[in-house]
């Protein structure tokens, strides 16, 4: 019985990639269905409620580091820290288009609502609108200073919204192809917009840990919400507009913003939710962390306004009636004349040399189905329809509060299994195209590398080809520079705590490496609390590909048990119950827990001790033996 009065619960938590997590996107038409992309360069898609890939999406060279839904769920589209997208069709298996043209890694991607155009934002600071049907960018916005965070497009696709680092919102007119407007008011780094589903209101949430509220007739800020506990990384409007959810830390927050009411405030044990998708009165929150996936459940029957029965309906018509605010016009044009008229302006100006569809990475793409009953079921024709019941069925709250352990993705043992698993695979393809169209259909060398002899080559030709990975490679310095900026502000200001815990809030293992070798020359900067703040990043680091930054982890592991191994052995001992001792209590749990990751590292190192050169062996032998002192 006790269930049955559960507001949220985890529904699952499991392994998804054999390497790190990058992003994820849920399905906001079915709320079922789950895309994700690692740093193993692959994209997996996903049942929410079972923890088994149902697809493999393999192409990539570098890691995935975003990836979106078409809005009917028959397309995913996928772009990678090298700058290229991927776009797929989840129904015939097979991919669309590779288009590049970005200079940096792609950080936000989004569906135009006719389907015909994907907009992609980059950490090269650009916006660029691709033309999926004629394989190539039709417009590049180049006003942001820093990298693209988020993309929305209004539900009438006429404008874009851009949300950036340099802490501003800009409103792209798609038909003008200019921006319209620039909306500057946050303090920190913009992570999230969303459009309201018909009137003319963006929301859109901060690392300065506040919801703001956007008049789009106007262009000013309506309201905004009081400071959250943590940076807003996913927010999301209810399907008919009445309030907005809001995700920051532990918590699930519900407002009103005419005036601004939050309605609830509902206590969820996930961490930093990416994406969030409401069906069935439900909400489905989505996150990740290093390899494994987790998805968790609020049930909105019980979360007000929508759950308070006798508040709902009049909390609605009070909202709904009280903006006067125009609506969108989402009917989509139904003339090709009209049709033509809604598109997005091209630019007069001949695309950039590598805006193409062309595939110019090195490995093949492929999509490889491991679970076909689910793949039949979530994306396949026919039985997608059959299906459509069954996947509206609400999940259920567990009988208990027992927490799902994750579990592992289940993949083919061999190559024999998977060609095979290929076999038995017959997509359902759809309506038969006229032989015109097959004429101008994809041709497979469409997907091949277009190979240029250097003989064949112009010096032009010849010198572009070799800016190009060093522009790429600029643009990723600049960034890393900006963030060694910030963390040296703050590291001169003198509080050395508050720089370190910017730096790992960055989550860039680069600008990490950089600062631990400031830190490891300076052995008086190390404390007991620094080795707890830092020990599981160098953990994290250690397991790095990169040689160079396993030697500095490794550096600075010795660094803490040449200083604190001792400490950390005297201090083990829980303390006696019969005295008050605050201090001594404090220090016991942070050398348990300078403990308990320095076994982990130890493990690590056990592990990958016999495949590493011969200069990391070396250190990893005067690590052993200083591990002695904490045995």
């Amino acid at each position: 019985m006790a269930s049955t009065t559960k507001k949220t619960w985890k529904l699952q938590e499991f392994m998804g990639h054999s390497a790190e997590v990058k992003c994820l996107a849920l399905g906001h038409k079915s709320g079922r269905v789950m895309v994700t992309g690692g740093e193993d360069r692959k994209v997996n898609l996903w049942s929410v409620s079972k923890p088994n890939c149902i697809m493999s999406l393999s192409g990539h060279t570098t890691a995935v580091e975003s990836v979106r839904f078409g809005h009917d769920e028959e397309l995913v589209v996928a772009g990678s820290f090298s700058g290229a997208l991927k776009l797929w069709d989840l129904e015939e298996v097979k991919i669309l288009r590779t288009l590049t043209g970005h200079k940096a890694g792609i950080k936000s991607l989004d569906f135009h609502p006719y389907g015909n155009y994907v907009a992609s934002g980059s950490m090269d600071c650009t916006v660029k609108l691709w033309d999926v049907r004629r394989k190539g960018c039709i417009y590049t916005y180049k006003n942001h200073t820093n990298c693209v965070n988020c993309l929305r497009f209004t539900p009438d696709g006429q404008w874009i919204a851009s949300a950036s680092d340099d802490n501003t919102i800009k409103i792209w007119d798609l038909t003008a192809g200019k921006l319209l407007k620039e909306l500057n008011l946050h303090k920190g780094p913009v992570n999230i917009v969303e459009f309201h589903p018909s009137d003319l209101l963006l929301a859109s949430g901060s690392s300065d840990r506040t919801v703001r509220f956007w008049d789009l007739e106007t262009f000013q800020n309506i309201s905004t919400s009081d400071t959250d506990k943590q940076p807003i990384r996913s927010i999301a409007f209810h399907p008919d507009g009445a309030c907005l959810y809001s995700s920051g830390g532990d918590s699930l927050k519900v407002y009103g913003w005419e005036p601004l009411v939050c309605h609830d405030v509902v206590p969820v044990t996930w961490a930093e939710v990416t994406d969030m998708a409401i069906a069935n009165s439900q909400l489905i929150g989505a996150s990740f962390n290093k390899c494994n996936i987790s998805t968790h459940v609020v049930d909105l029957k019980k979360v007000a306004p929508t759950g308070a029965a006798s508040k709902s309906e009049g909390l609605r018509t009070a909202l709904n009636s009280s903006s006067g605010r125009r609506n969108f016009i989402t009917d989509r044009p139904p003339t090709s004349s009209t049709r033509e008229a809604s598109e997005p302006k091209r630019s007069n100006t001949p695309p950039e040399k590598n805006d193409t569809g062309v595939d110019d990475e090195n490995s093949v793409s492929r999509a490889e189905i491991q679970n076909q009953d689910d793949y039949r079921k979530l994306f396949q024709g026919h039985a997608k329809k059959n299906a459509n019941a069954q996947r509206a069925e609400p999940f259920q709250p567990p009988p208990d509060d027992e927490i799902p352990e994750p579990v592992k993705v289940q993949k083919p043992s061999g190559p024999s299994e998977r060609k095979e698993g290929r076999k038995e695979v017959s997509p359902r393809p759809r309506n038969p195209a006229p032989s015109k169209q097959v004429k101008d259909s994809i041709q497979a060398e469409d997907f091949l590398p277009k190979v240029q002899k250097a003989s064949e080559m112009s010096e032009s030709e010849s010198i572009s080809n070799l800016l190009q990975g060093h522009t790429t490679m600029t643009t990723v310095l600049q960034q890393r520079s900006r963030n060694l900026q910030v963390v040296r502000a703050m590291w001169t200001s003198g509080n050395t705590k508050t720089a370190i815990d910017s730096a790992i809030s960055m989550k860039d293992k680069a600008v990490m490496v950089d600062l631990l070798n400031i830190i490891n020359s300076r052995a008086s900067l190390w404390n007991l609390d620094m080795c707890n703040l830092l020990l599981p990043q160098l953990k994290d680091i250690m397991g790095s590909k990169y040689e160079s930054h396993v030697i500095t982890a490794a550096t600075s592991v010795k660094v803490v048990l040449r200083n604190f191994g001792t400490v950390i052995k005297s201090n083990m001992e829980e303390p006696p119950s019969a005295f008050v001792d605050i201090s001594r209590e404090e220090r016991h749990k942070k050398c348990l827990a300078c403990f308990t990751v320095l076994s982990s590292i130890k493990s690590m190192i056990h592990a990958s001790s016999s495949s590493v050169s011969p200069k990391l062996s070396s250190l990893y032998r005067e690590v052993m033996l200083l591990m002695s002192t904490i045995e």
